[in-house]
């Protein structure tokens, strides 16, 4: 077996050099060939291409968080090799979502052990950009700019420029073709989903299912404090989930207006303002390493 593990070296801040090592003695110890690929932020996506197409791995560990699983999911999208996560990011939203074993060795064994493969959908946004987990325009958007441009990571960042955006956010106009119908909304946010819940644990859309071809398209119209009660609540348990302040919309494409051009974020990356996102799922894009304890897994074999 060969594997190759793309690494972020500064996601979430965190130091990926004892997790490699332990990786190293790992694949040594069972005999299993292995070549370590890292990013520096220059032509990223076109030297993981060439080491793929060079070393031809039978599969591939993205070790990182939500960014470094979508980077090496656009990349791995056109083949059949399949990706495992190694959840090493600030959140590692994904990694959670798909239930991956929080402990960054566990889930390379997991990855070297199992032959459970899913088939995991990926959104295509104006035709250039890809989700895996969730993406919106409006103050989460803006959270993460924030969070981007200083300097500290980790969740206690992420929360001051939460209550900063919550003083200054104002409802703006959104409109959804989807579905064969034209759906217009006034919120504070508009989430693109192929997943459920943000790194935070906080669910943005219940009933989503990121193997299942569709995607949900979730307005927020308002934040408050009762919202951000009901919001801490829902991370430990969905009844808390407050579906009376949006409006949820399940499809396999759509076009979104907005009344200016907004951010947008996706898997936790500003991508740029846009007035217009055309959205379409590529069903099944990832062949995802997992396992049967994964919930979405459970009618795979």
């Amino acid at each position: 077996m060969k594997i190759l593990f793309v690494v972020n070296p500064i996601s979430g801040g965190i130091d990926k050099e004892p997790f490699l090592v332990d990786a190293k003695l790992l694949c040594e110890k069972y005999g299993i060939d292995f070549q370590v690929f890292k990013t520096t932020g220059k032509q990223d996506q076109k030297h993981l291409t060439d080491a793929v197409s060079k070393y031809k791995p039978d599969r591939v560990a993205s070790v990182g968080g939500d960014g470094t699983t979508l980077f090496t999911a656009v990349v791995l999208k056109k083949t059949k090799i399949p990706m495992g996560i190694i959840p090493l990011g600030s959140a590692n939203g994904m990694a959670a979502e798909l239930m991956v074993n929080l402990k960054p060795l566990e889930a390379l064994r997991d990855l070297l052990l199992s032959n459970v493969i899913g088939h995991l959908d990926m959104l295509k946004v104006n035709d250039a950009h890809y989700s895996i987990h969730i993406g919106d325009v409006g103050i989460n958007a803006q959270i993460v700019q924030s969070y981007e441009n200083d300097e500290n990571r980790g969740l206690v960042t992420y929360a001051k420029y939460f209550l900063e955006k919550v003083n200054s956010t104002t409802p703006f106009d959104i409109v959804i073709e989807a579905n064969g119908e034209t759906i217009k909304e006034h919120g504070v946010m508009a989430g693109i989903c192929n997943c459920r819940k943000y790194g935070t644990g906080i669910p943005l859309n219940i009933e989503g299912n990121p193997m299942d071809g569709k995607f949900e398209i979730v307005v927020v119209k308002k934040i408050d404090a009762n919202l951000l009660l009901k919001a801490g609540l829902s991370k430990f348990n969905d009844r808390f989930h407050d579906s009376q302040n949006g409006r949820l919309i399940s499809t396999d494409k759509a076009i979104i207006h907005f009344d200016k051009k907004r951010l947008l974020q996706l898997d936790g990356e500003t991508i740029g303002e846009f007035e217009q996102l055309k959205v379409e799922i590529i069903k099944g894009a990832i062949q995802l390493i997992s396992h049967h304890d994964n919930t979405y897994m459970k009618h795979t074999h």
